[in-house]
């Protein structure tokens, strides 16, 4: 295994650093991209990198908040996950530069704010305005709170490049209705349906793979349907190695 600290351009006038891992091998790999939410990088990114790399895949953990001189939480981190696509797409740019990696076989990832990113870029108008022709290879949002695709402008879900999107939700998330995911995916446009599919668990509420921060409850204006309301942050070790498990197949089977 190599592992770098890496740097690279955002696409709005920004340098960004991450954790780049690479399994040792002479042939391009396909990467993954991870994406963190509000809080910044935590222990998730970890979680899911080790299990990746442990199958073949290289992993990109990239941090957006310290480049904006912001410490993330709901005080700390930017207006709309709109303004953080151009780290995204720049990501993309930097790991289709190296040569241990497979500029066809990128996928991403993102836990909450970064799982709206990790929505929005398996969408046509996003990706064509940042990457032109080229695209990430395949979506695995976490808990991408989902009353606001489709309402807000930006947020449309309709219109997808065609990379398989694999969701996974919690349905005692205090963002969204119980079945906030289902009722997108039944909204979805008929020829979507074939390359967007969900996972929901029983139980679990927003961040339940957060097994090294511990439990939390924080208000967040953004949850209640953007209501307000206050959020738990209950670790479920039990889920977080199914949605780790899921989310290796995922990109195993669409990536390798």
């Amino acid at each position: 295994m190599r592992r770098y600290y890496v740097s690279f351009p955002s696409l709005q006038h920004l340098t960004l650093a991450g954790e780049l891992r690479i399994p040792t091998t002479d042939n391009p790999l396909p990467a993954v991209l991870i994406v963190h939410g509000s809080a910044g990088v935590d222990s998730r990114g970890a979680f899911y990198s080790d299990a990746l790399n442990n199958a073949g895949i290289a992993t990109l953990q990239i941090d957006m908040w310290t480049a904006r001189g912001l410490k993330g939480g709901v005080d700390g981190r930017p207006k709309s996950a709109l303004e953080t696509l151009p780290d995204v797409y720049g990501a993309f740019k930097y790991l289709a530069t190296r040569a241990e990696i497979d500029p066809s076989r990128i996928g991403i990832m993102g836990f909450s704010w970064g799982g709206v990113c990790s929505m929005l870029t398996a969408t046509k108008s996003h990706t064509e305005r940042y990457l032109g022709s080229q695209r990430f290879a395949a979506h695995a949002p976490f808990y991408p709170v989902f009353w606001r695709y489709n309402r807000a402008p930006g947020f449309e879900f309709r219109t997808f490049t065609g990379a398989p999107v694999l969701i996974q939700a919690g349905r005692a998330d205090a963002y969204d209705d119980p079945d906030g995911c289902e009722q997108l995916l039944a909204d979805l446009p008929e020829e979507a349906r074939g390359h967007i599919r969900a996972r929901v668990y029983d139980g679990a509420t927003h961040g339940w793979d957060r097994l090294q921060e511990g439990p939390m409850r924080a208000f967040d204006p953004n949850a209640g349907k953007g209501q307000g309301a206050w959020v738990d942050f209950t670790p479920n070790p039990q889920v977080a190695r199914r949605s780790r498990r899921a989310v290796v197949n995922f990109f195993r089977q669409v990536l390798l």
